[in-house]
């Protein structure tokens, strides 16, 4: 079975049916059997109290209602489409996250990081920060976020895990980055939180999967699911490349994934 559960709307179209047609199409080419749209968090009004900084406050402004009448009308035309969502883990609100989960039927929340302290790691904007910065520092600290997100149990699965690799910045001391890596796995195993394998990072700077093979081995050893992804943000991303992506999971020993309905996993084969 193929999933894609990491998939955005709102930056190249609107909250119709008519724009998730053309997702759901592109699905069905791509053999994708269960199609999720997760938008992110940050556009929504009712997150203003979890994070909040200038990149983020000048993009949010849609109203959660309309987000969710898209699944009711996508219910009522017959169109099968999971209802998810993406969420900035905000260490020290996960009360304020637990609220804004709690509050809506989600099949499956998503939680990644994209933020250390007010520095956007994933931006062009601030790429320039990773050359005033110590990496082994750098690195640190996402992973600290990493672990205490999943210690919150308040996401299925963790979006791009090392997405801090994106501009090809890596420690140069492998002993420390594996050691980042180790107890990020050990976290998600203790949680039952899952991970995504990610084909965005193949269309990013970086120019490799989320996540690396080894991190990916370790997570396969401890017996933390998956789930595949794009992070679409348009159509033409639905399953991008995804024979890689399939191909890294059997590499690590995966033979079957997790889906996600009403945030209860059940686990199937893979491919």
């Amino acid at each position: 079975m193929r999933t894609d559960y990491h998939v955005h709307m709102h930056e190249t179209g609107d909250f119709s049916t008519d724009y998730l047609r053309e997702y759901l199409k592109k699905a069905k080419e791509e053999g994708i059997e269960e199609l999720g749209i997760s938008e992110h968090a940050y556009f929504f009004n009712e997150t203003n109290s979890i994070l909040t900084n200038p990149w983020v406050d000048n993009r949010r402004g849609l109203a959660f209602k309309d987000y969710q009448a898209l699944f009711d009308k996508a219910e009522e035309e017959g169109l099968s489409v999971k209802m998810g969502i993406e969420m900035d883990y905000t260490p020290g609100k996960e009360a304020e996250m637990e609220k804004f989960i709690n509050a809506h039927p989600f099949d499956y929340v998503i939680g990644s990081v994209h933020w250390i302290g007010e520095w956007g790691i994933d931006l062009a904007t601030f790429r320039e920060e990773y050359e005033k910065r110590d990496i082994n520092e750098a690195y640190r600290l996402y992973f600290d976020q990493v672990v205490t997100l999943a210690e919150s149990r308040l996401f299925d699965f963790v979006g791009h895990i090392d997405l801090i690799k994106i501009f090809s910045y890596w420690p140069d001391d492998e002993e420390f980055l594996h050691a980042q890596y180790d107890r990020a796995v050990q976290a998600l195993a203790a949680s039952g939180t899952c991970i995504e394998i990610s084909t965005a990072g193949l269309r990013k700077p970086v120019g490799r999967i989320y996540p690396e093979p080894l991190l990916l081995k370790k997570c396969y050893e401890a017996g933390v699911g998956i789930v595949l992804c794009s992070d679409a943000h348009k159509p033409d991303h639905i399953g991008y490349q995804y024979d890689k992506a399939v191909e890294l999971a059997k590499w690590a020993g995966y033979d079957e994934l997790q889906v996600f309905t009403q945030r209860t996993a059940r686990t199937v084969p893979l491919d």
